[in-house]
């Protein structure tokens, strides 16, 4: 059976593009006002100040979940530094800089990466009948989200029936 493709035909990718695909660098400007600490310029917020970023790697993401085992804050720094491009940065130097400054890369460095989620797409997971249904679940019954998600589909029907005709089962999943 041949696969389907959508209306519009994409270019299969090589090997080679996708590996590219992590070189690209991305200018990112930081307003002036989060480099002066949150305090605003009498002459407007002013131009600011611009880096440059890049994608996090499968491996830079595996370090950085690595060293937030350690301490949570170091995740943040260590994104952040593993993506500057310009200027390169140790992560002494990122951990000496402002908080604000770093969450503001930190937010940049997950959407270049792929690794945030938009409005759009956390509505449409919000709404995805398994995870309404999963909601519901946990709620009726009080499990914890690790205890849904070991339900079957098959089970998590069978419980929602069970919601509908007012049944409790005797013992969680």
């Amino acid at each position: 059976m041949a696969a389907t493709r959508e209306a519009t035909a994409a270019t299969p990718l090589t090997a080679e593009a996708l590996l590219a695909s992590g070189t690209t660098t991305h200018a990112v400007r930081i307003p002036a006002s989060l480099l002066r600490g949150g305090r605003p310029d009498a002459a407007g917020d002013g131009p600011g100040g611009e880096v440059t970023l890049r994608p996090l790697l499968v491996r830079d993401v595996d370090r950085v979940v690595r060293a937030a085992r350690e301490q949570r804050v170091l995740a943040s720094v260590l994104m952040v530094q593993q993506a500057l491009v310009a200027p390169k940065m140790s992560v002494e130097q990122v951990g000496d800089m402002p908080a604000g400054v770093v969450q503001f890369l930190a937010d940049r460095v997950n959407a270049i990466s792929g690794l945030s989620i938009d409005e759009d797409e956390l509505e449409r997971a919000v709404r995805a009948p398994l995870a309404r249904a999963c909601f519901i679940l946990a709620r009726e019954f009080g499990w914890t989200p690790a205890e849904c998600a070991e339900l079957t589909v098959g089970q998590v029907l069978l419980y929602l029936e069970m919601i509908a005709r007012d049944e409790r089962p005797e013992r969680v999943p």
